[in-house]
């Protein structure tokens, strides 16, 4: 490999870099953020942000002068997820879930310090979840977040218990240390998860964890509704179901 040769492969591993650090902030960054979380001069930062726009892998928000990650990783990353079986291998257990509940079903995987929506079935209902394939959320502050910690391997468990970013992101949300440990052994113990507008004002979910043969959560499986239309003993009693559904999907899919 000669040094033009070196030089071009640097800045493809610079750029994505980039791709992860933006894919690692839902609200987006600036490009001096990413700048200073990259280790990269500014100028090598703005100019890689700007071929990445061009080619649609990063999207620039003017307003907020942030960038997001763009429809090309979304497109990829669906390709990925329907090449490894998610997509379309969960889409008729998540359809025959919705189907009884009348209420949106969602699958999510954890992608490092979030989870990452693999796939939903909206309800029937004119409400509509917001949570599409693709979405990045936190997990300290929804139901499928908290069902794979939980559920995680023991070393991966108690890094995310004690050293996740506690953000808020409603009055309602998981804040306190101590709370999140207490509220991730309930988990553990009840065997499902619930979320009561901690993620969103007006939204709750419950989840369940989509195990392997160790008993580790390689996915987790929620049902999701507006809080005028079900009570939290009316969605948890949907808990069974999720769990029946969960079962055959950890036979199903291929596990990570």
């Amino acid at each position: 490999m000669d040094v033009k040769e070196d030089t071009k492969t640097d800045m493809v591993g610079k750029a994505l870099g980039l791709l992860v650090l933006l894919g690692n902030e839902p609200k987006g960054a600036s490009a001096s953020e990413l700048a200073r979380n990259a280790g990269l001069p500014f100028s090598t930062t703005y100019r890689l942000l700007g071929s990445l726009t061009r080619d649609g892998f990063v999207d620039y928000e003017p307003d907020g002068r942030r960038y997001h990650l763009g429809l090309r990783v979304f497109q990829l990353g669906q390709r990925v997820s329907n090449h490894h079986g998610f997509a379309a291998t969960a889409l008729p257990v998540l359809q025959r879930v919705t189907a009884r509940t009348g209420e949106a079903t969602i699958l999510s995987v954890r992608d490092g310090d979030h989870h990452l929506t693999v796939n939903k079935v909206d309800g029937p209902q004119t409400f509509r979840i917001t949570s599409d394939p693709g979405h990045l959320g936190a997990l300290h502050t929804t139901s499928v977040g908290k069902a794979l910690v939980a559920f995680a391997d023991d070393t991966e468990r108690h890094r995310l218990v004690e050293e996740l970013e506690l953000e808020p992101l409603t009055e309602f949300s998981i804040t306190s240390r101590d709370a999140f440990r207490a509220e991730i052994e309930q988990v553990r113990r009840q065997g499902y998860a619930v979320m009561d507008q901690e993620n969103e004002l007006g939204m709750r979910a419950v989840a369940v964890p989509v195990v392997n043969a160790q008993g580790h959560a390689f996915a987790s499986l929620a049902t999701a509704v507006p809080v005028f239309r079900l009570s939290m003993e009316a969605l948890v009693a949907h808990v069974p179901l999720l769990q029946e559904a969960a079962a055959e999907l950890a036979a199903r899919l291929p596990q990570r």
